[in-house]
């Protein structure tokens, strides 16, 4: 029994210490991972971070063009008629959409989602201001309507869209 003694007296203690150190090097592997981590996501945002700016950039820069209003103002012509100026304005849509697209890499699938239903939006509003003039009507006439139909809507999609991009833009820093 005193040999019994002895060993516990020996061994307890060393355990001890093994597992201290074991604790002791376990933590510190944890701060180094933790902290190689926090240095690979500022490298990250670094690299990341210019490419993020320009597409918020861009999609918002998108939402200004594809507003009814402002694609309109741009799209125009007086001498043609109702249904060419609606076969227009889908057609700007269409490419500055396309055009954007790849821009949902850098933003989030929540934003991106508000992108398309803004988008669809804006080509629905198109679509009744020119049903409601008939297609042989003039543009000017299907424009008047455009602008009628804008100024009743309180918020356009692509207002709200852009406020949420700015938004979630302004969480970034």
């Amino acid at each position: 029994m005193n040999v019994l003694l002895q060993i516990s007296l020996i061994v307890l203690p060393a355990a001890a210490v093994l597992l201290t150190t074991i604790f002791f090097l376990r933590r510190e592997a944890e701060k180094e991972t933790s902290n190689l981590r926090i240095e690979l996501k500022k490298q990250r945002q670094k690299y990341f971070l210019p490419g993020r700016v320009e597409s918020y950039q861009r999609v918002i820069l998108l939402m200004e063009r594809i507003h009814p209003g402002n694609l309109a103002m741009r799209i125009h012509k007086p001498n043609t008629t109702a249904k060419s100026f609606q076969t227009s304005l889908l057609k700007a849509i269409r490419e500055e959409y396309n055009h954007n697209v790849a821009e949902q890499l850098f933003i989030s699938p929540k934003a991106w989602g508000m992108v398309k239903k803004s988008k669809e939006e804006s080509v629905k509003i198109i679509n009744i201001a020119a049903d409601s003039v008939g297609p042989t009507q003039s543009s000017t006439e299907m424009a008047t309507k455009l602008f009628e139909i804008v100024a009743e809507l309180e918020t356009l999609p692509t207002e709200i869209t852009i406020e949420m991009l700015k938004k979630e833009f302004q969480e970034l820093f």
